[in-house]
């Protein structure tokens, strides 16, 4: 399987027009977080380096085809002397497939604080458990991802649902932080819908992902261990909404995510309309 920067790696075809090809995949439609951090790779691709990322809001429109490859194209949509906003599109055959606002800080002094990092074990007291209720759900391009969940918390009226996961890539990346920041992106999006679904078991559910932020906070790095906090605070109407934090060993709050998802009944109507997407219709 293609390593994490690889499947960030991106070829430059026209001037601010970037080309990825397919990677190999069990997954009946492109991976959302592979093309969220490949936007940023992008995107951050027309920044100067002074310029770090920190921030990124995508719209996932149609399922992406993994046997196809995807062109993002960047609009330089402001220029200033402390940040700088691209607007990325992904096309695939001409549809656009999912689009992203990246926003670059050089960096200003400020004021500092954070939310403590919740009380739990750490990586190194957990066995490596991939997702341990629903391995199913893991794919071969996810290998080079160590995962360890934690025991699920007891649900409560404030906090319905929740998972807390440590997280990092197998192997040393390159000292890139706009790699790290691309492949945080990626990782993002591996488990955050299934939150959303843990308190409800009993009836199928079609899912996807509708849109997914993050913010970087402070530095870090993906190849070593990070906290990631998961929490589905509302689904009402077919939608749920999940956020979550990511702290580093040191328990410096690094990023946040928010992700709302359609998690919908699975009815015949929906099966059909889930039918109209695979082929490129939208609802």
């Amino acid at each position: 399987m293609p390593s994490i920067d690889e499947v960030l790696g991106l070829r430059e075809i026209a001037p601010a027009t970037f080309r990825a090809d397919p990677v190999p995949t069990e997954m009946e439609r492109t991976f959302g977080g592979q093309v969220a951090g490949q936007a940023l790779s992008a995107a951050a691709r027309t920044v100067p380096p002074e310029f770090g990322v920190h921030s990124v809001h995508g719209h996932f429109l149609r399922p992406g085809r993994p046997l196809d490859p995807t062109d993002y194209r960047v609009d330089a949509v402001r220029d200033g002397g402390s940040f700088r906003t691209r607007y990325v599109t992904a096309v695939q055959d001409g549809e656009t497939v999912f689009t992203l606002t990246a926003s670059f800080h050089r960096g200003d002094d400020g004021y500092t604080h954070q939310a403590a990092m919740p009380a739990t074990a750490g990586p190194e007291e957990i066995a490596e458990n991939g997702r341990p209720w629903a391995a199913w759900y893991d794919f071969p391009e996810w290998d080079d991802w160590e995962r360890r969940w934690l025991p699920a918390d007891e649900a409560t009226p404030d906090v319905p649902s929740r998972r807390r996961l440590w997280i990092r890539h197998r192997t040393p990346l390159p000292d890139d932080p706009v790699l790290h920041a691309c492949a945080l992106t990626y990782c993002s999006d591996m488990a955050l819908l299934d939150i959303a679904v843990l308190p409800h078991p009993d009836r199928p559910i079609q899912g996807a992902s509708l849109d997914h932020a993050v913010w970087f906070l402070r530095p870090f790095r993906v190849d070593e261990w990070l906290l990631f906090d998961q929490v589905s605070p509302s689904s009402e109407s077919g939608r749920a909404l999940i956020q979550g934090q990511i702290f580093d060993t040191a328990g410096r709050l690094v990023a946040a995510v928010a992700q709302e998802g359609m998690v919908r009944f699975h009815t015949e109507r929906a099966a059909a309309v889930g039918a109209g997407r695979a082929e490129g219709r939208a609802e």
